[in-house]
């Protein structure tokens, strides 16, 4: 389960998505965001599905690699769904059994939160999937520089943020190891009442604790060794640039915006 969580991975390519300008895909990843919970009706909500999976294709992904994305969070999505199953009225009354009360505007209400999850998830793992962790940190840096005024070290504060994200997959890693390593030495992690399990997790915790600062220490010496300083008077060896392409996808995503907007006030609200 550890080893789908694919958060902070770059897969290289040489795609259309891979050679936008990581500035423009962090803005329009943010937009994407918007996007996804502006629909009201299916229509909408299909325009975003049919956006998402041309922009998938023009990413040239795998589509397992999405679908190791979207996996860990299918309990949520579940859970979710449920909540909605049985807490919203409205519509036809399916089935009524004490506290149970579903009705078909739940049901409907479920699909329609559960798709617009699923396709947050998917559009946003699209943005580490093909940017480099050097590129979103100057993107990051880039669009934080206003805060300078308010005396915030924009490139410290990317730096950081992006270490976090690119570490994911190195600590969900670890984790896997030690507990299959714990295992071959006989732990019980998966049964037991819910106490004993929290227990068997202290044999897991610390090691990867350890393991976490030891690897934050190396950093900061591999860091220090290059005479890291900061932002103040760096230089790069690639600057970012826009080219036509960033400014037609940039056209393109304000299009399907004003569209969900349009199909939102000619077909109206399916949610309750």
């Amino acid at each position: 389960m550890l080893t789908d969580i694919t958060i902070g991975q770059y897969v290289p390519g040489k795609s259309l998505l891979h050679r936008l300008d990581p500035r423009m895909k962090l803005v329009l990843t943010m937009l994407f965001i918007v996007l996804v919970f502006l629909p009201r009706n299916w229509f909408g909500l299909a325009a975003v599905l049919v956006f998402l999976g041309i922009i998938v294709s023009l990413s040239r992904l795998p589509v397992r690699l999405l679908w190791r994305s979207i996996k860990p969070v299918l309990f949520l999505v579940a859970f979710t769904s449920v909540l909605n199953i049985f807490y919203v009225r409205g519509g036809t009354t399916i089935l009524h059994v004490g506290i149970l009360h579903i009705t078909t505007q739940g049901l409907i209400t479920a699909a329609f939160i559960a798709l617009r999850i699923l396709s947050l998830i998917a559009g946003s793992s699209l943005l580490t999937y093909t940017t480099t962790p050097t590129a979103l940190t100057d993107a990051i840096e880039y669009l934080l520089a206003p805060l300078k005024v308010l005396r915030v070290n924009a490139h410290e504060l990317a730096m950081m943020m992006t270490i976090a994200l690119r570490f994911i997959p190195t600590l969900m890693e670890e984790t896997d190891k030690i507990m299959s390593a714990q295992k071959a030495r006989g732990a019980d992690l998966e049964s037991g009442r819910l106490l004993q399990r929290v227990r068997a997790l202290v044999p897991i915790l610390i090691p990867l604790f350890v393991s976490s600062f030891r690897r934050a220490y190396e950093l900061a010496m591999a860091m220090e060794c290059r005479c890291y300083r900061g932002g103040e008077g760096r230089t790069r060896m690639k600057r970012l640039r826009t080219a036509p392409r960033d400014w037609i996808a940039a056209g393109v995503y304000l299009l399907v915006l004003v569209g969900i907007v349009l199909l939102n006030r000619q077909f109206g609200s399916v949610l309750a």
